[in-house]
């Protein structure tokens, strides 16, 4: 056993291949702003009139990784020309870390740890508008491949075993999050414990606001109902939160969003754009903290941040299902068949569905399976169909989901518009798996409508609401809804959290 920063005593598990598994971790959660913090400061610093000294600092200062980044060959590219940044926060040290700097934050040189605590995909639409950030539990039990099943937060340190060493890390943590996902990563963004402290003192202090005051003794928050101003030891507090929290990591999620949010949005402003001082100390907290993969490319980069509003990046979470204990381990059950449904939800229906006509009912085969709560409910939308003029198959059960769904295979798309259109609120998902069209009821309650099927050709996009919860089983407790609706935009002066 070794105790954090916090006083935690963190259980330690050595594989055979060397890798170390942590149990219950606390730190990784101080270094999210950081990953987004340092794009944030690349974006600006070049953004501001400082580009020519700029591409020199940062170009001799990051450290560069080189890693062919594997996409996903079982999952249909999901967002064509939209780019994905991986944002990675962990708690390893940098070797030239000053022991001031380590007792500032609570802790010492002794390595630190490998597991990756907060990840986050940064979703950016091709020619710009609204990006999404994408949070991935830590303690999301999902396959890693080679590795078995395990905590989404041990892929790392799986890859980097044996000599894999820090690329060989960051391709398994890509590899499992794209198979997870269907997104394909196009960058990633690795920053240390040391670079969100770094990144918040050069910043200045920042305001949050929140509707009820907490008070936290294990990460040392205490902070009144409304608005407070943090310093960079209170801001450490404020996002490592997890006790007295209704969801524990899952709502920590939304601190650490929310204060991204408002730190992208101060970062942005004028009084840091145009103080050569401020930025200056922004490239030197990136410079000694961050990785990047050598293939990233800054003044792109910068163009592709120059045609987005940072102060607005929208905030969300994957789904899930609850938060069995297995193993001993404290995991976060992720709802697999929702995902397509939620990452669309992001992305955007794929072009083929968008521009098809959608069948009419008598030339479509659709069978009916039953992932929702209500008894029967695959039958009733059998019968629904069926007198609509569809082809029914004979309905069947299925493993409990929150999202209706239409799956169907490539080249199926205007039968599965048509079924769409049947069931108001399902979403149409292209599936690698499907053999054919099928409805797939989840415990939204979205069902076949009775009466006469709808002319709509667009696709149904999921509700701002975050789905239903699954009723808690031997091995998992009901779970709140995981994610804060697309669209929630934390940015935004004035805005208060829980």
């Amino acid at each position: 056993m070794h105790e954090d920063p916090v006083g935690d005593e963190v259980p330690v598990v050595t594989e055979p291949n060397g890798a170390v598994r942590h149990g219950r971790q606390r730190r990784g959660a101080r270094v999210w702003f950081a990953a987004v913090g340092g794009v944030v400061a690349m974006a600006l610093v070049l953004a501001g009139g400082y580009a020519a000294w700029s591409y020199v600092q940062l170009d001799t200062s990051v450290t560069k990784v080189h890693i062919a980044l594997p996409h996903p060959s079982s999952s249909p590219d999901t967002d064509g020309a939209a780019q994905n940044i991986l944002l990675v926060g962990d708690d390893h040290r940098p070797a030239d870390a000053t022991p001031q700097e380590l007792a500032e934050l609570g802790t010492e040189l002794d390595g630190g740890a490998t597991n990756t605590d907060s990840m986050i995909v940064l979703h950016i639409p091709a020619g710009g508008g609204s990006a999404t950030m994408i949070s991935f539990p830590r303690d999301s039990w999902v396959p890693i491949p080679g590795h078995g099943t395990f905590k989404l937060n041990s892929a790392f340190s799986d890859g980097a075993a044996n000599g894999g060493g820090d690329a060989g890390g960051m391709r398994l943590l890509i590899q499992t999050i794209e198979n997870m996902s269907g997104l394909s990563i196009d960058h990633f963004v690795r920053v240390s414990l040391l670079g969100f402290y770094q990144l918040v003192k050069a910043l200045g202090p920042v305001q949050v606001c929140l509707n009820e005051a907490v008070h936290d003794t294990n990460s040392n928050v205490d902070l009144p109902a409304g608005n407070s101003t943090l310093n960079a030891s209170q801001a450490l507090s404020f996002v490592r939160q997890r006790d007295g929290l209704p969801r524990g990591d899952l709502d920590r999620e939304v601190r650490q969003q929310y204060f991204l949010s408002q730190e992208a949005r101060k970062a942005l402003s004028a009084g840091t754009l145009l103080n050569p001082v401020k930025v200056s100390n922004l490239l030197q907290g990136v410079g000694q903290s961050i990785q990047i993969d050598d293939g990233l490319s800054i003044p792109s980069l910068v163009n592709t941040f120059r045609s987005i509003d940072l102060a607005n990046i929208r905030s969300t979470a994957i789904p899930t299902s609850g938060t069995p204990t297995i193993d001993g381990y404290s995991t976060v059950a992720v709802d697999s068949a929702a995902m397509p449904a939620f990452i669309q939800g992001i992305v955007g229906p794929p072009a083929a569905y968008t521009s098809a006509t959608a069948a009419a009912p008598a030339s479509v085969h659709v069978s009916v399976q039953n992932g929702g709560s209500t008894p029967g409910g695959a039958t009733a939308a059998s019968a629904a169909l069926t007198a609509k003029g569809f082809v029914v198959g004979a309905p069947s059960d299925t493993t409990t989901t929150t999202t209706t769904v239409v799956e169907y295979p490539k080249g199926s798309e205007a039968q599965a518009k048509a079924v769409a259109n049947a069931v108001p609120g399902a979403t149409a998902v292209l599936s690698t798996t499907a053999t054919g069209v099928t409805l797939v009821l989840g415990t939204d309650g979205h069902t076949a409508a009775t009466g006469t099927s709808s002319s709509s050709s667009s696709a149904k996009a999921p509700a701002s609401d975050a789905p239903a919860s699954k009723a808690p089983s031997s091995k998992a407790s009901a779970a709140s809804p995981s994610s804060t609706p697309v669209g929630n935009a934390y940015g935004k002066q004035g805005t208060c959290i829980n």
